[in-house]
């Protein structure tokens, strides 16, 4: 299967299943599309039909040198993945390698779009302790198998409400490293409130990378992202960023936002975060109720679309001027790239990731903590709810009906399990939507990768 495109006058030729990606002519590009629809004389004929200037040993050269990409694996490539694709996910069954710890289930904002019901997850306020924080850090040690790597992502609510508890627990983890042969990585989410000198050498020596919330525009930011007394966050939190980034030297950081009905038009926003200084860069769209006045409209599609597109563009300038910046959604390797276990079954939510709330309960992600149902067993006894654990076990790129024949699949992994269910109701669904915006996000990205080759 191919996928071809053009994005800025360049014509891109994806092949799919093998990964690789070809810059080529409109020539090029209309052999292609019928090559394996019709015998050699045939392509040859229909492509002469369209392309009347073009000498017909030109055209049979063009169709030798496809062939030979075909052989070499690089074109047409047929899909050998589906047969194996629950075998990948059944030899790492029982491995955990990822907690998220809920260790506040309370914030210090009451942000509008907040999927989390302002960090309470449409519960009490909630704090982890450090006993059941460490229990946590004990079963992720018990249950990784022989995985050497272990993530833990401290989140919320506001994880710097309970700052002492997320310092203990780093020095617990730290202090078992060297007997189980273990190797913590941490990350730290934050909207930035509380962050001061002590919280910013913590989180440069102990954590791997930092998420950092931030809108972009003071407008926008102020729009949802209010204290409990309804004002904006903007001015306390951007030179909090700016004096942490300074002082990363260089270490892995976020700065993530999250655009709404409200700002489609984000790239706006990004360019602020730019002007700001920072350049490793988010912008999510909102995950919401699809009434919630936040949510992204089909109105707001081609503007969203529209915007990737000018965000590519921006990145190649910059790049060209020497002032690169990242962003997330559009970090591709063209030449390695997610391995094929990664590329069929996704985030791992379920089985090798789950979230922990302050109580110790488990769940497969943190989208789904609170949801009836899907409460998974708790760090103290384990998982229990097996049913709900092998569903997600089987959650792989092609058990989605609509994902076998889509051209992303190995991009996408089928999807966020979460945003599927919460638009079908279902973690096998597909969150039709999303997969609009994350089609257009892989175009972008793979031109980009493709035109710095």
């Amino acid at each position: 299967m191919i996928h071809s495109y053009s994005f800025d006058g360049v014509n891109v030729l994806l092949d799919v299943c093998s990964g690789a990606v070809h810059v080529c002519d409109d020539l090029c590009a209309d052999m292609a599309a019928i090559y394996t629809d019709f015998p050699r004389g045939e392509v040859v004929f229909r492509t002469a039909q369209k392309h009347p200037e073009v000498p017909e040993n030109e055209l049979e050269e063009l169709y030798d040198a496809l062939t030979g990409l075909k052989d070499a694996g690089q074109l047409f490539t047929p899909d050998t993945f589906e047969p194996i694709a629950g075998e990948l996910k059944d030899r790492t069954a029982g491995v955990v390698k990822a907690l998220c710890l809920h260790v506040a289930h309370t914030c210090n904002l009451t942000c509008a779009y907040c999927f989390a019901g302002q960090g309470r997850y449409h519960g009490r306020d909630a704090v982890m302790s450090f006993e059941t924080g460490k229990r946590a850090l004990d079963f992720l040690i018990e249950n990784s198998g022989t995985r050497r790597n272990l993530e833990v992502d401290f989140f919320g609510g506001e994880p710097l409400m309970v700052f002492d508890t997320v310092k203990h627990l780093v020095s617990y983890a730290r202090s078992r490293e060297k007997e189980t042969g273990k190797n913590f990585r941490f990350t730290l989410t934050t909207n930035g409130m509380l962050i001061d000198d002590e919280v910013i050498d913590f989180v440069n020596r102990e954590c791997s990378n930092v998420v950092l919330s931030l809108d972009g525009r003071k407008e926008i930011h102020d729009r949802y992202r209010v204290d409990r007394s309804g004002r904006g966050s903007w001015d306390i939190v951007v030179p909090k960023f700016q004096k942490l980034v300074a002082a990363r030297g260089g270490k892995n950081y976020y700065i993530r936002g999250t655009f709404t009905h409200h700002n489609p038009d984000f790239l706006k926003d990004v360019q602020v975060m730019l002007d700001l200084g920072f350049d490793s860069l988010s912008m999510e769209p909102v995950v919401c109720a699809p009434d919630d006045p936040c949510a992204l409209t089909d109105e707001d599609m081609p503007v969203v679309l529209e915007q990737y597109e000018a965000l590519a563009r921006l990145m190649k300038r910059r790049a060209a001027e020497g002032r690169p910046f990242t962003f997330y959604h559009y970090m591709i390797d063209l030449r390695g790239g997610p391995c094929v276990y990664k590329r069929v079954s996704g985030c791992g939510s379920g089985t090798e990731y789950m979230a922990v709330t302050p109580s110790g309960d488990l769940y497969p992600c943190h989208q789904f903590v609170g949801e009836p149902g899907f409460r998974l067993g708790s760090v103290f006894g384990g998982v229990e709810n097996t049913a709900v654990r092998d569903k997600f076990a089987s959650c792989n790129v092609y058990a989605r009906e609509k994902c076998r024949s889509c051209w992303a699949r190995l991009y996408c992994s089928g999807g966020c399990a979460a945003n599927a269910y919460h638009a079908t109701g279902s973690v096998l669904g597909v969150y039709d939507y999303g997969c609009e915006l994350f089609k257009k996000r892989m175009e972008c990205a793979i031109a980009l990768a493709a035109s710095e080759q």
